[in-house]
């Protein structure tokens, strides 16, 4: 499916997918009076048309619809737009199955629309402001890191798709070289909030880096765990 190029963001344009026309209807009406526009679509077949004629900065997807599997939908979206999956109170294995194939976050229903607008605002925050001044190029383990582009290139030259996600985090395990950073800390640095006891998210996100930048992903040895606490980039890194 063909993505139109995005802008610089003005007012934030969200494509909301939700089959329920009431919670719909709420969200949408308080995220426009937060400064949020928002496309809405009642199932996949009304997404992928409003994709196809409209640019938008952020899909919050909803992963039960009447026409289709959100994580569908989710598989076949690009990486270039950062999405948030919603799902209900209970469907943790939804969650996990959402990130891996690369939300940027998720929310459960029933949200509070506060954390909803802080959610959607970190994700923006990541997807379209860059970290540093113009030529940071960081190199490790075969690796370049463009922390102004937010771009990495692997060992022959490619450049690698990362989710904004995917990212923020790698580039955080990067800026501590060689130290162990926390859950909390690497949450932190996605989220700007600490892991809740059964939050996998950051698990998750290690484990498609790992397929992505690991010389051979079932025996890690850039990113390694350190069981209990987190994790650490276990490489040298130069400019």
């Amino acid at each position: 499916m063909a993505v139109l190029e995005r802008p610089l963001i003005a007012r934030p344009r969200i494509l909301l997918v939700e089959d329920d026309a009431a919670v719909a209807g709420l969200t949408a009406r308080f995220l426009q009076n937060h400064g949020i526009e928002c496309h809405m679509a009642a199932g996949v077949a009304a997404a992928e048309q409003c994709l196809s004629r409209e640019v938008v900065d952020l899909i919050l997807l909803d992963l039960g619809l009447p026409d289709g599997d959100g994580l569908t939908m989710l598989r076949r979206q690009s990486s270039q737009i950062p999405v948030i999956v919603v799902t209900g109170r209970g469907d943790s294995v939804d969650r996990v199955v959402g990130l891996e194939l690369g939300a940027d976050d998720y929310v459960a229903k029933p949200f509070d629309y506060r954390e909803l607008l802080a959610r959607i605002h970190s994700v923006l925050r990541r997807a379209q402001r860059p970290l540093v001044p113009a030529g940071h190029v960081l190199r490790f383990d075969g690796l370049l890191l463009d922390a102004s582009a937010r771009v990495v290139f692997d060992r022959d030259g490619d450049a690698i798709r990362l989710t904004s996600a995917e990212f923020d985090l790698l580039y955080a395990l990067v800026q501590a070289a060689g130290k162990v950073q926390s859950r909390d800390q690497l949450m932190n640095a996605l989220h700007g909030r600490d892991a809740g006891p059964f939050d996998r998210a950051i698990d998750v996100h290690i484990g498609r880096l790992r397929r992505k930048l690991e010389r051979d992903p079932s025996q890690p040895q850039l990113i390694q765990a350190t069981r209990g606490v987190g994790y650490r980039l276990a490489a040298s890194v130069s400019m």
